[in-house]
């Protein structure tokens, strides 16, 4: 049986192994997103990856996505989770919204930009990230309100609804 990577975690969980482009107490292993070169083909049963593939660049998004692929065991399951640009720029043009939250929404679309990694590249919604998906080979493609996993910011509901499109995608 594979094991369940979580990516972008800073938490120990049991039953998962922590891959982060940044060392820290929990972590197993120190990496980006963008090359999984260290994990062999069809090595994992699960991945998760909340707010993490926005951190991408645009360019590198598909091979990203086929080398998460890769790594998924057949039938494994890929749990990303990312800024739902639709309903941030819905908050963002929101005509009685205050500008502080504006400012909030503006900055979870463009990344917190606090370190040389809190950058974001690309905004999703969930066509464009299913069509990125199928065209990575993902079939079964569903949004999911809550994987109940990770105390984290796929839960994240700042003004009382979810800023997050969470998306299981099977291999």
């Amino acid at each position: 049986m594979g094991m369940n990577l979580h990516i972008g975690g800073r938490v120990r969980k049991e039953g998962w192994k922590v891959l982060n482009i940044q060392p820290g107490e929990s972590v197993d292993f120190i990496g980006d997103i963008s090359n999984l070169d260290q994990f062999p083909d069809e090595s994992c049963e699960m991945v998760y990856a909340s707010h993490v593939l926005e951190h991408v660049r645009q360019a590198d998004v598909p091979r990203t996505l086929a080398g998460i692929r890769r790594i998924l065991a057949p039938a494994g399951q890929l749990l990303v989770s990312v800024p739902d640009w639709d309903t941030l720029c819905h908050l963002f043009i929101n005509p009685i919204a205050a500008p502080e939250v504006k400012w909030h929404a503006l900055r979870m679309m463009m990344g917190g930009q606090t370190d040389e990694f809190d950058f974001h590249y690309v905004g999703f919604n969930q066509m464009i990230l299913t069509s990125f998906l199928r065209d990575a080979g993902f079939s079964d493609v569903t949004r999911v309100a809550s994987f109940g996993l990770f105390e984290d910011t796929s839960d994240y509901a700042p003004y009382g609804f979810p800023i997050s499109l969470n998306v299981v995608a099977t291999r």
